[in-house]
């Protein structure tokens, strides 16, 4: 409790700003109750597209919970310092963004008595059942580390040993929580679009770009509205990362369409033209994909190249280009390309509706919410310890 104590103390901007998501979570809170009388027939969903929005979403942050690893690992295994101080932010995002991920299957599934049925009738051959499992596991096992780290941290004593092994194992099970999500995709077999062996390392590629790009934007922002500096090169150690997983991600994205095209199999190339170029008229996603490799191309160039990497508000820009990119390509651009054409050659249209729309802004400000409290209490935390060791210095 005394922890979250530091939660409830701020400027007229921190309120501000938590009156914001506040009242971004009830209007969206409101239109759930209406899809919870009307059902998802208030979606843009139809028979053919039975995904869309939220479980694009869902997709999209399983990758972003996933990427904790990429500073937990050089720190805790090669105890590299400089992630010393990010890596707590790191674990504190991964465990938003897989509240987050359970918020968007709870809204998508309509009736949230449904999920239960998960629980009271597993089904071990079930891809679904081990995707839940790997979520609720991955969930607690973050939430078990940063209490205690952060605990730790507030005593200035290093953390009990018993927390190592937690801490180890927590690194595979991230990888398996995206790499079972992938599976839930490429193990449907009438869905050519998702149907490669390729989509597991893709999945992983785009998530340790994505979501280190997102915790170096929390992070300078939190350098510029709080007295929290991890210093520089944790943040360009970070950069590093994503560049080289940006750079893989781009690649398998190649090589799976010169697969595609060159092979020229039918039924995988119309997922791609229906995205690219458009298909029975219905065009609205081309806009958005070619968005997503631009931002893609034009944020290689600005992370490969050192000058450019190395300057902190042009290293801000790319990561949201980085990170927009990829929520793009692997949204509504993965979920919807998968559908359309359906496997008898249907060209549905798919438009998310307004109570959709609000309902997953009112998700994604549940999760601000939770990172805005989380790393508001680390600042406090941290700002206590200095100011103990500036008096007994």
């Amino acid at each position: 409790m005394f922890l979250f104590e530091k939660a409830v103390v701020g400027s007229r901007r921190y309120w501000s700003w938590i009156g914001i998501l506040l009242a971004l979570i009830l209007a969206g809170f409101l239109f759930y109750l209406r899809q919870l009388h009307y059902g998802l027939g208030i979606t843009g969903l139809s028979r053919d597209v039975t995904w869309g929005l939220y479980i694009a979403q869902f997709t999209f942050l399983v990758g972003v919970a996933a990427s904790a690893v990429m500073v937990v690992l050089p720190y805790y295994l090669h105890d590299h310092k400089a992630f010393g101080k990010i890596t707590i932010l790191g674990e504190f995002l991964a465990i938003c963004a897989v509240t987050m991920c359970m918020l968007f299957v709870l809204v998508d599934m309509g009736q949230p008595m449904r999920v239960l049925n998960v629980l009271i009738y597993p089904t071990l051959n079930s891809i679904m059942f081990w995707d839940m499992v790997s979520l609720a596991g991955y969930l607690l096992l973050n939430a078990i580390i940063a209490l205690v780290t952060l605990r730790a941290e507030l005593k200035d004593m290093p953390p009990p040993e018993w927390i190592k092994p937690v801490i180890v194992v927590s690194i595979p099970w991230a990888v398996s929580i995206h790499t079972v999500t992938a599976f839930l995709y490429s193990g449907l077999p009438g869905r050519s679009f998702w149907l490669s062996a390729l989509l597991a390392p893709r999945f992983l590629a785009s998530a340790f770009s994505s979501g280190p790009a997102l915790l170096i934007l929390l992070t300078l922002a939190m350098r510029r509205l709080g007295k929290f500096d991890p210093g520089p090169q944790a943040i360009q150690k970070v950069s590093l990362i994503v560049t080289y997983a940006m750079i893989i991600n781009v690649f398998f994205l190649l090589m799976e369409l010169f697969t595609v095209f060159y092979s020229r199999i039918p039924e995988h190339m119309e997922h791609f033209d229906f995205l690219f170029a458009g298909s029975g008229g219905q065009t609205m996603l081309v806009p958005w994909m070619w968005a997503s490799v631009l931002l893609a191309a034009a944020s290689l160039v600005l992370l490969i190249v050192p000058r450019y990497r190395k300057n902190e508000k042009i290293l801000a820009v790319t990561c949201g280009m980085v990170f927009l990119s990829i929520w793009i390509d692997k949204g509504l651009g993965l979920i919807v390309g998968g559908f359309v054409p359906s496997p008898l050659g249907a060209i549905t249209r798919y438009v998310p509706t307004l109570p959709e729309m609000f309902i997953t802004l009112a998700i994604w400000g549940v999760g601000f919410l939770m990172v805005t409290v989380f790393y508001k209490i680390t600042l406090a935390v941290r700002e206590s310890m200095e100011a103990l060791g500036a008096r007994w210095s």
